[in-house]
């Protein structure tokens, strides 16, 4: 066995387990792109994976395996931007363990990530929210439980493993009435609930019943919804809306969109970004300005304030119904 096989293990034991106490997700997520980098070294040096030494990971192979993920594993930019991110904290491990490898490790820290396209967020109107919550059956259990669901996700913008996790004991409707989660990065969060969803919940825990440690949302035999299942009934839901509400056609509405669509309503009821930051979970409120580029309202009511008190402040509308329809395509 040689050096970098240990190295590789205590990365994952130490590092990742013991120091920075590395989520599940971020595991498995490091683990796949080791597996594919040994992998991909194996068919370049004919080396297996016990095999490999640090200097066989150079530059040039981390660059070659990169293109790699995007020719022929046909990966994403953001993909292939998180395998080199794994690739650079392995090796700022191994800085310390194989000085010996200094100059090589520079080289691999030096690769750099590649610049991304942006698109702008999607984000639900009030319209197509209501929508989306009036599409549950609520005749049924099951449909009173995605109602409550669609309706915490919209209201306190968790993510979807935030919801997942939530458990009875997490939700507090007495006077503060607020939601508890254990978010992202292992930061904990307590986020308010409106007089409505406060309602909708009180009413599906004297449903639900079960111990606080159960659960808030169960699956027909009890256990944690999984990220899956919310994905589908949003999907689900959403599809049903579509029939009230057109413009929910044109919209691939996620789990996180509703995350969006809680920052963007927040955002335009004059919310300061810096909270929205807190309220979302975000590590710093550099995350949060992507609202601000998505709300063409917003920049509307700033245009409107610069324009001369003499001028009148109007969109442009096509004077012909072809070219309204040619506009509308």
């Amino acid at each position: 066995m040689t050096k970098l096989a240990p190295i590789l293990e205590a990365f994952f034991t130490d590092r990742l387990l013991t120091q920075r106490q590395a989520s599940p997700h971020t595991v498995a997520a490091y683990r796949d792109a080791f597996t594919l980098l040994l992998g991909y070294a194996f068919e370049r040096t004919g080396k297996h994976p016990a095999q490999l030494d640090i200097a066989d990971l150079d530059a040039p192979l981390v660059a070659a395996f990169l293109q790699h993920l995007e020719t022929d594993r046909g990966n994403g930019v953001t993909t292939r931007n998180a395998r080199l991110a794994a690739i650079h904290s392995l090796f700022r491990y191994a800085a310390l363990r194989a000085p010996e490898h200094a100059a090589l490790i520079a080289r691999v820290l030096a690769v750099p990530s590649k610049r991304q396209h942006r698109p702008l967020v999607c984000f639900l109107n009030r319209e197509e929210i209501e929508a989306l919550l009036a599409a549950p059956d609520q005749t049924h259990p099951t449909g009173r439980r995605d109602h409550a669901v669609l309706l915490v996700l919209t209201q306190t913008g968790l993510r979807v493993s935030e919801l997942t996790r939530l458990a009875i004991q997490d939700v507090h409707l007495n006077t503060g009435a607020h939601v508890f989660c254990h978010g992202k990065g292992r930061k904990d969060r307590c986020t308010p609930l409106t007089a409505q969803t406060v309602a909708v919940l009180r009413s599906w825990l004297t449903e639900r019943r079960g111990h606080d440690q159960d659960p808030l949302f169960p699956t027909r035999r009890g256990a944690s919804l999984s990220r899956d299942a919310v994905e589908r009934l949003v999907a689900k839901h959403t599809t049903t809306a579509a029939n009230h509400c057109p413009s929910l056609r044109g919209k691939t509405v996620t789990p996180h969109v509703l995350r969006h669509s809680c920052a963007m309503a927040l955002l335009r009821a004059g919310v300061d970004i810096t909270v929205i930051a807190l309220w979302l979970g975000h590590e710093s409120p550099t995350t949060t300005r992507v609202y601000l580029h998505a709300d063409m309202t917003l920049k509307e009511q700033a245009l409107a304030r610069t324009t001369p008190p003499d001028t009148t402040l109007e969109r442009y509308h096509a004077p012909d119904a072809l070219l309204t329809f040619l506009n509308d395509l």
